[in-house]
């Protein structure tokens, strides 16, 4: 994206915003079903710095998010048990939707609706750099995973598993 297109203004951006954060902006042509793998082919990044937001429930339907490393899946048997609750399971497309206020595909964990426990792989802040959506499908925001930490205080978590 160059410099003179002005980023979709989204309630993630606005966020981001707010807190100072410093971003780069990263817009491409959306594929459905194809996740973070042609996110990163798109944007000639690794996928393991192309960070997931998922919105999962507990055994209650309590939302949580998780984030996670877009080449590594979610154990959701090992966040259960980090969590202490009987099941964790994603969310239905609409169900989430609804709790984050996005749309699947373009999740954001900055500015949802709902506000919910956030969890982060630990692994991320290895990270120099993070791309993390911002708010809509097929654009993602880079910027420092410590901007993750600062803002949503996120309880770190060894969940990921190889994807």
């Amino acid at each position: 994206m160059s410099q003179d297109t002005k980023p979709p203004m989204t309630l993630a951006l606005r966020e981001l915003e707010k807190h100072g954060v410093e971003l780069t902006y990263h817009l491409f042509a959306y594929l459905e079903k194809g996740g973070t793998a042609h996110s990163s082919k798109e944007m000639g990044v690794p996928e393991h710095a192309v960070i997931k937001t998922l919105i999962m429930e507990n055994e209650n339907k309590e939302p949580l998010v998780v984030l996670m490393h877009g080449d590594m899946q979610v154990s959701t048997k090992n966040l259960a048990r980090t969590l202490g609750v009987k099941s964790i399971n994603p969310c239905k497309p609409e169900v989430a939707d609804r709790h984050s206020g996005y749309q699947v595909g373009g999740t954001s964990p900055f500015g949802t609706k709902k506000k919910m426990p956030v969890y982060l792989e630990e692994t991320i802040l290895q990270l120099d750099k993070i791309y993390i959506n911002g708010g809509k499908r097929g654009f993602l925001v880079g910027m420092s995973p410590k901007e993750v930490l600062r803002i949503l205080s996120p309880t770190l978590v060894q969940v990921g598993i190889p994807g």
